[in-house]
C-alpha cells in the first residue's frame, strides 16, 4: 500500500444494503485509519428501510446515506475492492485486489432477515482490518 491510509472500496450492484453496511461497519472498527468507499455499478434510489434499522440496532446511523454510482477514481484510489454479489454487473480493473463476499441481497427482507446479514458483514469486516494491519 502506497499511501500512509488504505483505501478499500466496498462494491455492489445498488449500494443500497451490504456495500453501505460494510462500509459503516469498517469505519466504526476502524475510525479514519483506513479510507472507506462504497459504490454501486447501478445504485438505486434510496437505502434498503430494513438495512438502515438493522443498523440503528447497533447504534450506527446511515439513515443519510445515498446510494452512489462507482467511479473510476474510487476504484483506481482503492487498495482493495470487496464486491457482494456483484456477478458480471461490476466493472472489473486491472491490477486492483479483490475479494468477493458471497452474501445473500437484503432486498426485500425483514429486519429480522437482515440481522444475520449484517452480523456475517460485519464478522468478514473484522477479518479484513486484521488482514489489513498485518499487511501495512
Amino acid at each position: 500500500m502506497s499511501q500512509d491510509r488504505p483505501v478499500v472500496l466496498f462494491l455492489c450492484v445498488h449500494n443500497a444494503g451490504r456495500s453501505q453496511m460494510a462500509a459503516a461497519l469498517l469505519a466504526r472498527h476502524v475510525g479514519d485509519t483506513i479510507v472507506i468507499h462504497s459504490a454501486g455499478s447501478m445504485p438505486g434510489e434510496t437505502l434498503n428501510p430494513a438495512v438502515v434499522a438493522a443498523m440503528a440496532e447497533l447504534g450506527i446511523d446511515i439513515s443519510a446515506e445515498r446510494p452512489k454510482k462507482l467511479t473510476d477514481e474510487m476504484a483506481h484510489e482503492a487498495d482493495v475492492i470487496v464486491t457482494m454479489g456483484c456477478g458480471d454487473s461490476c466493472p472489473v480493473y486491472a491490477g486492483k485486489r479483490y475479494v468477493d463476499w458471497e452474501l445473500p441481497d437484503p432486498a426485500g427482507r425483514s429486519v429480522e432477515e437482515v440481522r444475520p446479514i449484517r452480523d456475517e458483514i460485519d464478522s468478514r469486516v473484522k477479518a479484513l482490518v486484521s488482514e489489513l494491519a498485518h499487511e501495512g
